[in-house]
């Protein structure tokens, strides 16, 4: 570990606390070796807030080290006995909050025997209340166990009042550890060993920079109407220079949330309009010029027309559709794209390597690997084309996606020719890999004196099907080129990975980034004898390289207010949960207690809620806890919460309820409550950031009415009569509600909650066994359309899977009794399916045959090279 590195293990070793470090600092390292300090038997901890990739990384990492025991991953397919023993063998356990919390409350955890709990990813726990849950049953029983969370996500600190205070309290710490970039152990430990840098700064072509101009102008002009709109909000970090953060419009949206039902519809579609203009920003660094000029031409419909806030006849909207076309065509109509300014720049770079490497020699010394990072995927395929393909072939491909013919193919004799193969129109999109290999072929280098000359650097094959093993030194010690998006499969640590596999000398970052820049800092100090040499390409003077001068000055702004916070910020000397002894009982508990009056007596019985194992995704059970409500998880067939023998809860969203509705299940869920329980309750819980209201279209879909949403609703309670409609604002009324309601009621039983419905649902399951087919009640089962509501009317009334090819949408309407269902069943059995890229491959080819014989695009080789 590098010395700050140290550092940040002792800190965080000795005490316990919230380390939160700058992106790219290398805290997964620090993170391994805390797992590696307790990966032994006689200890039993609990790491929550991992995901798939952090398990792959940190088990891959801890195998390097040869450390044993290795963690436990457990998950939903480990059985409850299974998992109470790998409890008892002790050692690191991976597991999720939701099965962890459930375990705790079916006592199969040896709380007091857990050595402690770290928590990965400590900033999204605010939003995991499966993970706060258990930190606050963990606290409630062990008083000597550690907690220790991390998190390098210091943009997640900025929403909300207090938001680290709050985090510290749900993490129940007591210290706070900062490690900004800036911190000088950190400048000091990095200024060691530094990689050559080389940054290239290309400028954006002129029609690029009017383009750029004129988005920048409708961003400030929708800024100005938001604010002018919103005089009453607090919109002072609205600027155009802040607009083009990469996170700045998920921060206002965040802002935004808890006044939305306020907004009026013109606010609510300017702040999609600056998302969509965000986009044309990134797309026009990004992508190709013939890409870019799809996606603005989607613009001149009706439909965005209709529904824009106005911004769409301004003078600058038109100057964008002319510059955006002048990139694809010429001054006569005719298709002549602009070549990308990266591109160039990315082949004189091979270029330059490739001299590089052909003069060393002594080659065992250096890595003949090449790594190119992309900000995605598309950009990834889209730079794997251009070197395969040459600049001429590949916009022509670019353009036979997003253009029908006759938009894009005209020739220079004034000829139109036409295609005759299906319209591009019905081809998606294709989405490319994000990882690539290439390899040098040994055609000479194809010398010419402009980019546009050029069809492109096409000296390389694609070698991505080559095993990891193969990829070795290529013929003549040619560097071999590796190019991927920083977050491969999704995968944050995927540029770590590739640097300790490949050890490249090269890197070219084609796009700024922060974490990667910083990654590559801590590689080179921990391989001090590799040559690292870093090419940064980045549009000087463009929206890229302020918005990333944007994200330097954000992150620094606050760490700097986190500073300042922590010197000032009063912690509670029992905030850790070490002393407390009724950490389960909330305010509003005592509260509500201490209203009583001094000579009543209270029930000592503590109150208990038998709880739907499937409802702990949602924040209800942690606050029912909090207030003093023993939860008892356990998988029950008639409702969702067991209040008393006779209270029966059935909780819905608002979304969840018009599906329920629609699909019929609502029906029979109030059937079995209103039949096994004396007083069945619907409870209806709405977003407690936006408003409720079944009057409007905001929560509706597209082929659903308020009107029949409402109408539905008054049909149930007609039907049901003991069934009670309860709404509810928000996770923590029907917390209270739900105390209040049980208050000197008697406690229900979980035995007794299990069995009720469970007949029922073994009549259901062996009368369909008994009397259809059981592989094809399967196959029907899981086609499109077909649900638990329709599938017995499907079965009863279709002789045969040959009767039911035979219907016609009509028929199947009348059967099914949903003309969408019908629909869907219907296009599953009858339509046919033709995978897009054959199309795209056969237009592409018919094409460019033609118009290289008409010569408006360079063949690839000179005569008599």
């Amino acid at each position: 570990m590098l010395e700050y590195e140290k550092q940040m293990f002792l800190e965080v070793l000795q005490d316990d606390g919230l380390l939160i470090s700058a992106k790219g600092l290398g805290l997964e390292i620090v993170f391994t070796n805390i797992l590696k300090v307790y990966s032994d038997p006689g200890n039993l901890v609990i790491v929550l807030g991992m995901t798939d990739h952090d398990e792959n990384f940190f088990m891959d990492k801890l195998k390097e080290m040869n450390v044993k025991p290795l963690p436990k991953i457990m998950s939903a397919q480990s059985s409850s006995a299974e998992r109470e023993i790998l409890y008892l063998e002790g050692g690191i356990v991976f597991i999720s909050g939701r099965i962890f919390v459930v375990d705790m409350l079916k006592h199969r955890v040896p709380l007091n025997l857990v050595t402690g709990i770290l928590v990965w990813r400590a900033h999204a726990i605010m939003n995991s209340y499966q993970d706060a849950f258990c930190l606050r049953l963990y606290r409630q029983n062990n008083k000597t166990g550690f907690i220790k969370a991390f998190s390098k996500s210091v943009l997640a600190f900025t929403a909300g009042s207090a938001p680290v205070e709050r985090l510290m309290k749900t993490l129940f710490v007591k210290h706070l550890f900062l490690w900004p970039r800036f911190h000088t152990t950190v400048t000091t430990s990095l200024s060691v060993c530094k990689p050559e840098v080389i940054e290239l700064h290309i400028r954006l072509t002129e029609k690029m920079q009017r383009v750029q101009a004129c988005i920048l102008d409708i961003m400030n002009f929708i800024i100005k109407e938001l604010k002018r709109l919103n005089k009453y909000l607090d919109l002072e970090e609205l600027t155009v220079e802040n607009a083009i953060g990469r996170k700045f419009y998920k921060q206002l949206q965040h802002q935004l949330d808890l006044v939305w039902h306020q907004l009026d519809s013109t606010t609510k579609q300017l702040v999609a309009d600056l998302k969509l203009l965000c986009t044309f920003l990134t797309q026009l660094t990004q992508e190709s010029s013939v890409s870019f000029y799809a996606s603005i031409t989607r613009l001149r419909t009706l439909e965005h027309a209709m529904k824009s806030s106005g911004w769409l006849i301004l003078d600058s909207v038109e100057e964008l559709f002319v510059h955006s076309k002048s990139r694809v065509y010429n001054n006569k109509n005719e298709f002549y794209p602009e070549p990308c300014p990266k591109w160039k720049a990315l082949s004189e770079i091979l270029k330059e390597i490739q001299m590089n490497t052909n003069e060393i020699v002594d080659k065992s010394e250096i890595s003949n690997k090449v790594l190119v990072l992309t900000p995605n995927a598309k950009t990834c395929a889209q730079l794997k084309n251009y070197l395969t393909m040459g600049a001429g072939e590949y916009v022509l491909w670019e353009a036979m996606k997003c253009f029908k013919t006759s938009e894009f193919l005209k020739l220079s004799s004034g000829e139109k020719e036409q295609i005759t193969t299906e319209s591009p129109e019905t081809v998606d999109d294709i989405v490319g890999e994000d990882s690539y290999v290439l390899m040098y072929t040994q055609q000479p280098v194809v010398e010419s004196a402009s980019m546009e000359e050029e069809p492109g650097y096409s000296q390389f094959q694609d070698c991505s099907q080559m095993a990891d093993s193969d990829i070795g030194n290529s013929p003549g010690n040619e560097p071999i080129l590796l190019i991927q998006s920083v977050k491969r499969n999704g995968d944050p640590m995927t540029l770590e990975r590739t640097l300790q596999k490949h050890t490249p000398s090269y890197v070219i970052l084609y796009g700024a980034d922060i974490t990667a820049i910083r990654q590559l800092e801590v590689y080179q100090n921990n391989h001090p004898t590799v040559p690292l040499t870093i090419y940064f390409i980045i549009y000087g003077g463009s929206v890229e390289e302020q918005g990333y001068l944007t994200s330097l000055r954000r992150e620094k702004e606050i760490f700097e207010k986190l500073i300042n916070i922590k010197q000032t910020m009063i912690i509670p000397s029992d905030q850790d949960g070490k002393s407390g002894d009724n950490l389960n009982v909330s305010t509003e508990s005592k509260d509500s207690s201490s209203r009583k009056g001094e000579g009543e007596s209270t029930n000592a019985i503590t109150p208990k809620v038998i709880v739907d194992i499937r409802e702990f995704r949602s924040e209800l059970p942690n606050l029912l806890h909090k207030r003093g409500i023993d939860i008892e998880p356990v998988t029950i067939l008639v409702g969702d919460y067991i209040l008393t023998p006779e209270i029966c809860v059935e909780r819905k969203s608002i979304s969840d309820l018009i599906m329920s509705l629609n699909s019929g299940r609502l029906y029979h869920q109030a059937v079995s409550m209103s039949r096994y329980y004396a007083k069945p309750m619907l409870l209806i819980e709405f977003d407690q950031n936006k408003s409720f209201c079944l009057e409007g279209n905001y929560y509706m879909t597209k082929d659903v009415q308020s009107v029949e949403i409402t109408a539905k609703l008054q049909l149930l309670t007609l039907y049901f009569p003991k069934l009670k409609l309860v709404w509810s604002p928000n996770p923590p009324a029907t917390a209270q509600l739900f105390q209040e309601l049980k208050e000197g009621r008697a406690q229900p039983d979980a035995h007794i909650a299990r069995q009720i419905g469970a007949e029922a649902d073994v009549e259901e399951k062996n009368y369909m066994r008994e009397r259809f087919n059981i592989k094809i009640q399967d196959f029907i089962a899981k086609l499109p359309g077909i649900y638990s509501r329709n599938l017995r009317v499907i079965l009863n009334n279709g002789v045969s899977l040959d009767h039911l090819i035979t219907l016609s949408e009509e028929e199947l309407t009348k059967i099914i009794g949903n003309s969408t269902d019908a629909q869907m069943f219907y296009r599953a059995l009858h339509e046919k399916f033709i995978p897009p890229e054959t199309g795209v491959v056969t237009r592409m080819t018919r094409a460019a045959t033609k118009i290289k014989n008409k010569g408006l695009f360079p063949s690839k080789k000179k005569e008599g090279k």
